[in-house]
This record gives C-alpha cells, sequence and structure tokens, in this order.
C-alpha cells in the first residue's frame, strides 16, 4: 500500500480527530472510486459487499448532515437508498433531512419510514428521531386532511350533496385517508362463496338495515334472557371453535376447544338448538322477523358469543360474502374493540351493527369481565329476492356445512 493512499480506516482516523471535512472530502472520493471502473491509485478500496456499502453512504450522510451540507447529505441517503430501497435508518435520515431543509414531501417520507419500522427495542437517540418523526407525520396527516376536505367543500353543489349525504361523506373520508395512507384498502375474501357485485364495506350504514332498530329496541328483553340462560342447567354452551387436529388452520390454534371463545347457539346452521332457544322466546321472536338467509346446512345462525377477559379473537375472514353479520351487544366492559378492515370499533351495549365478516375482521376482550354479544346473520342488501332463492339452491348445492365464521 502506498503511504499516500487513503483508506477507510484513514476515513474513520479523520472523523474521531474532528476533521470533518477531510473525512466527509475523503469518503465522498472512496465511494465514487467504489463504483468508477478505473478507481484511483490514490484510494484503496477493499471488497465491500453491498451493506457495506450502503453502510458507507449512510456515514458519508451523517458527516455532511454534521456539517450542516443537508442537501449533500440526501445525495449520500439516495446513495444507499439506491442499494436497500427499505432501510429503515435510510428512511429515517432521508425523511429527517427533507423536514430540516423544509421540504413539502417530508411528511410523506416519514410515513414510508414508519412504515418500515422494526420490532424490538432501539437505541435511545434513535428512538427519540423515531417519536418526533411520528409527532411530525401525525401533524402532516392533519393538516393535510384539513386541506382535501377544503377543496372538496369548496368544489361548488357537489360539496353539499357530500355532506348532505352520510353514506358520500364517509366515502370521501375514507378517499382522503386512503390517498394519505392512514388507512388499507381492503376486500371481500371470502373462504368458500363469492358473488360479484355486492357492495365492499366494513361497516354497513343503518339506511341499508333499518331493521337493526327493532333488534335494539329489544336490548333489555334480550339481555335478560341471555343471563337467565347462563344460570341455566340445560344451557349448551359449548367452544366457538371446534376443529380437528389435522386442520390445517394454525390461527386458531390457540382458541381450539377452548372456552375463551365460547357460544350459546340459538340458530346453527340452518336448525334451531332447542334447549337454548326455548328459553329465549323474546330474542328468537325478533330473529323471526329479520331477513335471515334459508340455507339447507348454512344458515341461519345466532348466538350468545361470550369471549373471556384477556381474550383475542385473530384476524379471519367468513364463508360466505352474500350474508351480512350482525352484533348486539349486551355486556360490554370498556376497552373491548372489534375491527373490521380499515375501522376499528368499540361495541356500545344496546347500539347493534352490521358488518361484512368476508372483510378480515378480529376482536380483543383486554379487560378483566366477560363481554358477551349476540350475533347473527342477515342476507345482503344488495341481492334481490329472486337471487336469494338461487344463492341459497346454489350453496346447499355445494354439499359444505358452513359454520357461520
Amino acid at each position: 500500500m502506498n503511504s499516500g493512499t487513503t483508506t477507510f480506516a484513514q476515513v474513520d482516523r479523520l472523523t474521531a480527530a474532528g476533521n470533518l471535512p477531510a473525512a466527509a472530502q475523503a469518503l465522498q472520493i472512496l465511494l465514487e472510486s467504489a463504483g468508477s471502473e478505473s478507481g484511483s491509485p490514490d484510494f484503496e478500496l477493499p471488497p465491500l459487499d453491498v451493506p457495506a456499502l450502503m453502510a458507507q453512504w449512510l456515514k458519508l450522510a451523517g458527516l455532511r448532515r454534521a456539517l450542516r451540507q443537508p442537501h449533500k447529505a440526501l445525495e449520500a441517503v439516495h446513495r444507499a437508498l439506491e442499494l436497500a430501497p427499505l432501510d429503515f435508518m435510510a428512511l429515517v435520515m432521508r425523511a429527517g433531512l427533507l423536514e430540516r431543509i423544509g421540504d413539502a414531501q417530508a411528511g410523506a417520507a416519514w410515513g414510508e419510514a414508519l412504515a418500515q419500522l422494526p420490532e424490538g427495542p432501539m437505541p435511545s437517540p434513535l428512538e427519540a428521531a423515531v417519536a418526533a418523526g411520528r409527532a411530525f407525520h401525525a401533524n402532516w396527516l392533519e393538516q393535510r386532511g384539513k386541506h382535501l376536505e377544503q377543496v372538496a367543500r369548496t368544489a361548488g353543489q357537489e360539496a353539499e350533496t357530500i355532506e348532505a349525504d352520510a353514506d358520500l361523506d364517509w366515502r370521501m373520508g375514507r378517499f382522503r385517508d386512503n390517498i394519505l395512507r392512514k388507512t388499507r384498502v381492503y376486500h371481500s375474501e371470502p373462504t368458500h362463496f363469492h358473488y360479484p357485485g355486492l357492495v365492499e364495506r366494513e361497516f354497513h350504514p343503518r339506511h341499508a338495515t333499518p331493521w337493526l332498530a327493532e333488534v335494539e329496541a329489544g336490548f333489555e328483553a334480550i339481555r335478560a334472557e341471555m343471563l337467565a340462560l347462563m344460570q341455566s342447567e340445560r344451557a349448551e354452551l359449548e367452544p366457538y371453535i371446534q376443529y380437528e387436529d389435522r386442520e390445517n388452520l394454525a390461527q386458531w390454534r390457540p382458541l381450539n376447544r377452548s372456552r375463551d371463545w365460547s357460544a350459546i347457539h340459538l340458530l346453527r346452521h340452518g336448525r334451531e338448538v332447542t334447549h337454548n332457544a326455548a328459553q329465549a322466546p323474546r330474542t328468537m321472536e325478533i330473529l323471526s322477523r329479520l331477513p335471515q338467509p334459508h340455507i339447507a346446512g348454512a344458515s341461519p345462525n345466532a348466538m350468545f358469543s361470550l369471549l373471556a377477559p384477556h381474550t383475542a379473537i385473530p384476524p379471519h375472514v367468513g364463508v360466505d360474502n352474500t350474508r351480512l353479520v350482525c352484533h348486539l351487544p349486551l355486556v360490554v366492559p370498556p376497552g373491548c374493540w372489534f375491527r373490521v378492515g380499515a375501522e376499528t370499533r368499540e361495541w356500545r351495549e344496546g347500539e347493534a351493527f352490521a358488518f361484512d365478516d368476508t372483510i378480515e375482521h378480529e376482536a380483543m376482550n383486554p379487560t378483566d369481565v366477560l363481554r358477551i354479544v349476540l350475533i347473527f346473520d342477515v342476507w345482503h342488501y344488495g341481492l334481490a329476492e329472486t337471487e336469494r332463492g338461487a344463492v341459497a339452491a346454489t350453496i346447499a348445492a355445494a354439499g359444505r356445512d358452513v359454520d357461520g365464521r
């Protein structure tokens, strides 16, 4: 090695000595030489793999940042990202530099960085930077959302129509959230039966499910029957998840045959569960007036669902998009939540809702108290009466017992 040859070790010595301008200049030339076929006789480069080369570009970015040269630092970060576009550290450095120079893309850049956040603890300085980045990104989302909302509101008569229609207002709100990547786009993905052309929506609007008001009106009677039924020796309470061990359903293993998620079935796969139903006459009367599917071996379904304290129901999808699933919360301690797609709600006692269970959904009871909900299925309102008969016959002919999940 020539005495005048520069190496990475010498760059480190220059940095340690506080000679940052010389260190940055030497490292810049070293790295540029690494990308040149001819190289440079004055700079000695050891063989570098991609991670090592990327680390050197980030080191150069750090030197340029310390020298208050944010634009040159960005150039170095971008060279690192050419080698590893999803590297968390490089994305964090890029977002921070864009924020420092007041670039309009800084908010979006922090979103890209936070999307790659690794699990586990971080060094304190990095943790502080990430926390500041979260705050910056949250503020950017809020301001950007307000701007997009204002654009819609000032778009003439169309904006007035949107404001007057709750359904359109929801759609515009979700549209903005999707643009800002605050929400993920979810679709109906039934495990068995997909009927094309039906509305896909996590929670369906009340104007499309007006009979929910009658269910809510019966809340006190339904809850009283449920509580009495739970005390009855004749009540048939069983684990909701029951699969053979040979079935490839790893997500359900913690709950399989477990009473952490139990059910008192009233209607199951189209059959009345006699002992339970007989003790809930008012509930059965209300259910009889609902547009429930009647499909041999599949529907209607109705049950009291009991979720034990500190129990999670993992993300999953249902079997059939021709129906909606409805909840009437009966006993719900504060803090219990239910997510369908991109929307998460807390159950509220007496407030019913209808959702599409073929969109990924999950639930959690993080409390010390049992959570109890009445669950039942209904036809998807997008199906005409003439279609319902054909759909029911087709599903029945498919020869599968559909369990309502």
